[in-house]
This record gives C-alpha cells, sequence and structure tokens, in this order.
C-alpha cells in the first residue's frame, strides 16, 4: 500500500489532540514497561506494522527481553507474565475488539490489580494506541 494522507499537514489541529492524549498518557501511573506491553498487543491485534515495529523497538530500549516480545501474541499460554499484565492484556484485547464488548469478567479481573484511577488510566492508554493504529492503517504508514 502506498502512503496516503498525511494528518500532521493536513490536519494539523486533530493530531495535536492526538498528542494531547499521548501527553496524558505520559503523566500516568502506568508503567513503562505496561504501556508498551498495551501498545504492542493492540497493534498486533490491529495488524498496524508501523506500530509493532516502533513499538517493539521501544520495547528493546526498556530492556523488555525478546521472550516477551515474541511470546506477547500467545500471553495467555506463556508464563513470562504476570497475573496483573495478564489482566491488561484481555483487557486491551477486549476494548481493541470492542464489537464483541468488554466482558464483566476481564473487567473485574483487572479491577482486582487495579485501583479506578489506574484503571481509568489504563483504558485511556488502550483507546490512545487504538486511535493510532487506525490513523497508521487508513493513512498508510509503512514500518520501515
Amino acid at each position: 500500500m502506498k502512503p496516503r494522507i498525511v494528518i500532521p499537514k493536513v490536519a494539523p489541529e486533530a493530531y495535536q489532540a492526538m498528542l494531547g492524549l499521548e501527553k496524558y498518557i505520559a503523566t500516568t501511573s502506568i508503567t513503562p514497561v505496561l504501556k508498551e506491553l498495551i501498545k504492542i498487543r493492540a497493534s498486533q491485534v490491529n495488524s498496524c506494522a508501523y506500530c509493532i515495529n516502533m513499538h517493539t523497538a521501544d520495547a528493546r530500549k526498556l530492556d523488555i527481553t525478546e521472550q516477551r516480545i515474541y511470546l506477547l501474541s500467545a500471553w495467555r499460554e506463556a508464563d513470562v507474565y504476570t497475573e496483573e499484565e495478564k489482566a491488561v492484556l484481555a483487557l486491551t484485547e477486549e476494548i481493541t475488539l470492542i464489537s464483541n464488548h468488554v466482558s464483566e469478567e476481564t473487567y473485574e479481573n483487572a479491577a482486582k490489580y487495579y485501583d479506578e484511577k489506574s484503571l481509568a488510566e489504563i483504558i485511556m492508554m488502550i483507546i490512545t494506541i487504538n486511535a493510532w493504529n487506525r490513523i497508521g492503517i487508513a493513512t498508510g504508514m509503512r514500518a520501515v
């Protein structure tokens, strides 16, 4: 696919609004490791090569092991993630695949590990990466 519209050039106000979400995410209590796991997993589900490429590189800079990066698409069967991370990965998948809704079980499981403020931050993080994935895919951004 060839690149399409370049939103920062054509609609800079919209792009700035997205960057505002990123600035908010940077101030949250979500750990940098969990942020990258969320970004990678949502990007995998959405098949956004540009974001997968970017966030796996960012994960390596945080010393997230190659094993944890490679096994992320099969996190349920992997023993390299904490129960807290697994709860967030399940939430990430259900929010990303929102037409199936977020089950009460998944929400309550995440709520066991995170208070309301942290859970709100995590949900906003998931929503933000999904928006970036949709921008990347819709505009034909390419991983290089």
